[in-house]
């Protein structure tokens, strides 16, 4: 998908800056950038201050790679400071791709979106589609609204305050299973499982189990254990 954000931009580009703290993908991102494109000239630095500074010292850069999960960063943070900081197109790399992720980062400001382990053809697309001044998303993604985001991060940040047995619960939840099951399967009481049932629901803003388990399956429940573990 390419989205018409503005003019060619004036300059090719032949400079770019890899914010990425790891180094070997860093090296192999220089060389396959470098391959499919006028780049010629790379900086890598391995977090947001050192991009930073390396802009506020002058150097030139036509191009800015930015990984997601760096060190000194938290969620979006380091793309809006970025694109407060420089006037060149932020192409963000990360392994995080999904449409919301993906939404996310183009509602913020980045100039495109390509997935951290792309094979060499997106990132040579990725590049001419930003070059003639177009937002890049890759194949098989949709842009979504940004109303639609913020409802889906809500989602995803209550059900990320649920301790592991509330989680599990609520996916046994999602499963079909009933109280007296849960109970069964966790080797606990049943009042306990109800307890925990009363605590999701409060915590999710919910009246209801079925209400829980279409928010737990609008934001891919899943992937919210394996991203972001619950507290205990």
């Amino acid at each position: 998908m390419h989205l018409q954000t503005g003019k060619p931009l004036s300059n090719p580009l032949l400079s770019a800056l890899i914010v990425d703290d790891h180094p070997l993908f860093c090296d192999a991102l220089s060389m396959t950038l470098q391959a499919v494109s006028s780049i010629n000239s790379m900086h890598t630095v391995t977090n947001l201050q050192g991009a930073l500074d390396l802009i506020s010292q002058g150097v030139h850069i036509d191009l800015v790679v930015l990984d997601l999960n760096l060190p000194d960063v938290n969620g979006l943070d380091g793309l809006l400071r970025l694109r407060k900081a420089t006037k060149c197109p932020i192409v963000v790399v990360s392994s995080m791709a999904d449409n919301r992720i993906i939404s996310s980062v183009v509602h913020a400001g980045a100039a495109g979106f390509v997935p951290k382990h792309s094979q060499r053809d997106v990132f040579h697309q990725a590049i001419k589609v930003i070059s003639d001044g177009e937002t890049f998303v890759p194949a098989g993604y949709v842009l979504l609204e940004e109303s639609d985001i913020t409802d889906k991060n809500d989602a995803m940040n209550r059900l990320a305050s649920l301790t592991n047995q509330q989680a599990r619960i609520l996916q046994l939840i999602c499963e079909g299973k009933l109280n007296k099951q849960i109970a069964f399967d966790l080797s606990i009481a049943e009042t306990t499982v109800k307890a925990h049932v009363t605590a999701i629901m409060r915590k999710l803003g919910v009246q209801s189990r079925t209400q829980a388990v279409l928010i737990a399956k609008k934001s891919s429940f899943a992937n919210v254990l394996h991203d972001s573990p619950p507290t205990d």
